[in-house]
């Protein structure tokens, strides 16, 4: 389990290098100044989350269930969450209206809200944390 959760840690991490990089070579001649900085804040709660998936790959503690739980709602969470801003961001470049999208990221948000509490509630609960 903690192989996945690092290889997701790593996936997740250059992803959001990657983007990041677009977003700051290549956005601002295609869209709206707000608008990269709206692509920016889905970079950076991303790479965020991959720091955590980070930590949690190399938690020595946790049981596999647990973890397995936390990955799955951080990659929900960054899914709905980081990808529908990135959406939202580029939606003047598309003919689609990804507005009507909108609503995911708040569910992405509560996702991700989840898998920190979840892991905390875990950790507060334990004798022995390392």
């Amino acid at each position: 389990m903690n192989r996945t959760i690092l290889l997701a840690a790593i996936l997740m991490g250059a992803l959001a290098i990657i983007l990041g990089a677009f977003g700051a070579h290549g956005l601002e001649k295609l869209v709206p100044a707000d608008a990269v900085e709206t692509f920016e804040v889905g970079v950076r709660y991303q790479m965020y989350h991959a720091l955590f998936l980070l930590f949690l790959g190399l938690w020595p503690q946790g049981s596999d269930k647990i973890k397995k739980l936390v990955l799955l709602m951080v990659v929900v969470g960054v899914v709905l969450f980081s990808f529908s801003i990135y959406a939202l961001a580029l939606n003047s470049l598309t003919t689609f209206d990804f507005k009507t999208f909108g609503f995911l990221t708040p569910i992405g948000g509560v996702f991700l809200i989840l898998g920190w509490i979840y892991l905390g509630y875990h950790i507060l609960t334990q004798k022995q944390l390392f």
